[in-house]
């Protein structure tokens, strides 16, 4: 009989080895140099999603008519003091594309088979599958949805350049900034993006986003830029919500100075009471 110490030592010995080759397998210098800390070139959280343009109307974003007419209430609604359709004000996570604005640091880290994006806003991981896999029947929706990569050499000179990523699954609510720029209700945006060191200075990361979503009339592209950090310093994310706001339904008050109920726009109807006399 064969001794078990023995076999442990084998099946030991065989997994050391299947992870040297998978090693030698993964040759680090095909691949691009994002090692560090990445942070937005410019902005903030109340930052629009398109850099380019001014925040809020200036967007210019390409909605339906439905959803255009949604965007500008809650614009009215931002003017009127009120917190308006922002999740994230609530501490809602900050889904795709928006938590990709890294408006607080993140770092980029490729293995073989996955790329992870690790944001430091909301802790949010992000597993990019570059194995060759395709979109499953099923998948269980997250804020970051599911996301299938493609490295790619777009000079042809043997090294990988350009990470090409497609999302699907993303849960919401979510919005593409602060501004409360919606999504359709119905869950189906596709994300697609392609990341690339700029040509002059590879300490700046640029992603080409592409938003294809029924609440729009056409795919929106908006590219945003990272840039490297020379000193990384990394802090941890603590999501708290205003305390003197009270969400009740879908409807948002404030708490006045006495400690009651206010509304914040005018004409807006009371709370339910149904269950107080």
């Amino acid at each position: 009989m064969v001794d078990r110490s023995a076999i442990r030592m084998i099946a030991i010995t065989a997994a050391l080895l299947a992870a040297g080759v998978a090693a030698q397998a993964f040759d680090e210098t095909k691949y691009p140099n994002w090692k560090g800390q990445w942070v937005a070139l410019d902005g903030n959280e109340n930052s629009p999603w398109d850099p380019m343009r001014p925040a809020g109307a200036g967007q210019q974003a390409p909605l339906t008519a439905e959803y255009q007419a949604i965007f500008e209430s809650n614009l009215r609604d931002l003017a009127s003091g009120a917190q308006g359709a922002d999740p994230t004000r609530r501490c809602i996570p900050a889904a795709l594309p928006r938590v990709m604005m890294a408006i607080r640091p993140m770092e980029i880290v490729v293995t073989p088979r996955e790329t992870y994006f690790m944001l430091e806003q909301f802790s949010t991981l992000r597993r990019v599958y570059t194995d060759g896999r395709k979109f499953p029947d099923d998948f269980e929706t997250s804020f970051v949805g599911y996301s299938i990569g493609e490295w790619q050499d777009t000079d042809g000179d043997g090294h990988f350049d350009a990470l090409v990523i497609e999302t699907r699954g993303i849960k919401g609510p979510h919005t593409y900034d602060a501004s409360g720029i919606p999504f359709h209700k119905d869950g189906e945006a596709i994300v697609k993006e392609r990341l690339f060191a700029d040509k002059t200075n590879p300490n700046i990361l640029h992603n080409e986003v592409t938003t294809i979503d029924h609440a729009l009339t056409r795919p929106w592209t908006v590219t945003r830029s990272y840039r490297r950090a020379e000193q990384p310093q990394w802090s941890e994310f603590t999501c708290s919500e205003d305390p003197n706001y009270v969400q009740i339904g879908d409807q948002g008050y404030k708490l006045s100075p006495e400690g009651l109920l206010m509304p914040l726009r005018s004409g807006q109807q009371a709370p339910d009471l149904r269950y107080f006399k």
